[in-house]
């Protein structure tokens, strides 16, 4: 879903980042020193400057925190690297990337939605986001009257579950120890 209007105005894509890049440079978001390793094994120092870009990628990751499942954020964060490194080397139309592409795309199919971005100082703070897809609801993140959806007894077994593995680590430790 291909971002489209700035304070409810209207634009096409060229126009909107024309404009991001001009709100963005006004505030010095954007800018980027780095040192990377390059393909061919040396290092090179860059100055990159993409206040557009960053304002867009602030936005869409507002969005994602309430449109994607936990587990998926966390495979496409996993994966964004290898994808990105991928075009960087030269690699657009290898399988690989069109495998990637194909879950990224999966992943964005409800992620839609309005954000609200403060620009400051170099920072881009996210203010407020709304989608129709949002996976976030109070009622059930209250704790409170969920209307049964969660109940908070069901915790205690879930956190000695997930403690055993320490519990086991630390018996066996304790052992050790002992046995020394």
């Amino acid at each position: 879903h291909t971002p489209d209007a700035i304070d409810g105005v209207k634009m096409s894509p060229a126009t909107l980042l024309t404009k991001l890049n001009e709100l963005g440079g006004n505030n010095g978001i954007g800018r980027v020193d780095l040192v990377e390793s390059r393909f061919v094994g040396m290092k090179s120092r860059g100055v990159y400057e993409t206040p557009g870009g960053t304002i867009l990628l602030y936005a869409h990751r507002a969005i994602e925190s309430i449109t994607l499942d936990r587990e998926e954020a966390h495979l496409k964060d996993e994966l964004m690297p290898r994808y990105a490194e991928l075009i960087y080397n030269g690699f657009w139309f290898s399988p690989e990337r069109e495998a990637l592409q194909a879950l990224i795309d999966k992943t964005q199919e409800y992620c839609t939605g309005t954000v609200k971005l403060k620009l400051y100082k170099g920072n881009v703070i996210v203010l407020g986001r709304k989608s129709p897809y949002s996976l976030y609801d109070k009622v059930i993140a209250s704790f409170e009257d969920d209307k049964g959806l969660y109940n908070q007894a069901d915790a205690g077994g879930f956190i000695k579950l997930q403690a055993l593995r320490l519990r086991t680590l630390g018996i066996n430790r304790l052992k050790i120890k002992t046995d020394s």
